[in-house]
């Protein structure tokens, strides 16, 4: 059920991983949770010459945006505040020290994504 309108919710929940360049952290996080019943999933990045780089439209598609650092959070909202409106932006305290896929950065993602999923 969605909070804000009290409707039930059919289509699948919108998920998008925000990091530095979409090299490592969030690509590891659309992997992991992508293809999971209810969840559509998306990532990039926030630096100019991210391989995807964050868009307004992105923003927009999704219903909770996943940041892997503070710094990622406050410049979406400096840069996206018109198009964030009340979407959950959650910063998951992930720093850039981590291949793709490491099990490390696995478990973290797990660990810090799933409550959010629960509720």
């Amino acid at each position: 059920m969605d909070a804000a309108t009290g409707v039930v919710r059919l289509s699948a929940m919108r998920l998008l991983f925000v990091c530095t360049q979409n090299l490592l952290r969030s690509p590891t996080a659309e992997r992991i949770f992508s293809g999971r019943p209810g969840l559509e999933v998306a990532s990039a990045g926030i630096a100019p010459d991210a391989v995807k780089l964050v868009s307004a439209d992105a923003i927009q598609w999704a219903d909770t945006i996943f940041v892997m650092e503070e710094w990622h959070r406050e410049l979406l909202q400096r840069r996206f505040r018109r198009h964030l409106g009340q979407k959950q932006l959650i910063c998951l305290g992930i720093p850039d020290r981590y291949e793709y896929m490491d099990a490390e950065l696995v478990e973290r993602l797990e660990a810090e994504v799933m409550p959010h999923l629960m509720r």
